[in-house]
């Protein structure tokens, strides 16, 4: 069994897609929570089959970035800026190009956004689920990279 943000899972138990659904992301989420929560939400979405409940966590990984998107734009709370502080040079798990935060939350929400509205072919959707989900996973880990000097 795992356990994923207090939610409890075996492989055969098809309730964490409700469980997903029926969480809702806490108003006062942190950055990385809220990361977290979009990574848990994509990581399921992109094994689920089940049209319903594949629009419920587009809606909810939604939900979720534009919580997300708000953040970024946050001064970030002084426990997370000590989590931050850089120590040895770490290479980033994006792109120099894609070191924008918000240009990648800005991203993941137009892939979600388009694959709400449910008119790509089912080819075409399911390559564009897999991408969401590579970029909202590289997104929360590299929220969490180092990148500030201590003084």
């Amino acid at each position: 069994m795992t356990t994923l943000f207090n939610l409890s899972y075996t492989p055969s138990d098809e309730s964490i897609i409700q469980q997903l659904i029926a969480l809702p992301l806490p108003a006062d989420a942190d950055l990385f929570e809220s990361a977290e929560h979009c990574a848990a939400l994509v990581s399921v979405l992109v094994e689920t089959d089940d049209a319903a409940a594949f629009t419920a966590l587009c809606e909810r990984l939604l939900h979720g970035l534009r919580q997300l998107r708000e953040l970024c734009d946050a001064d970030l709370p002084p426990y997370l800026i000590a989590q931050l502080i850089v120590g040895e040079k770490v290479t980033s798990c994006v792109p120099e190009c894609w070191q924008e935060t918000a240009l990648q939350v800005d991203y993941a929400q137009a892939l979600t956004q388009a694959l709400l509205a449910g008119t790509l072919p089912p080819g075409v959707a399911k390559e564009l689920t897999g991408l969401l989900h590579d970029m909202v996973w590289l997104l929360a880990e590299f929220v969490k990279e180092p990148y500030i000097t201590a003084h």
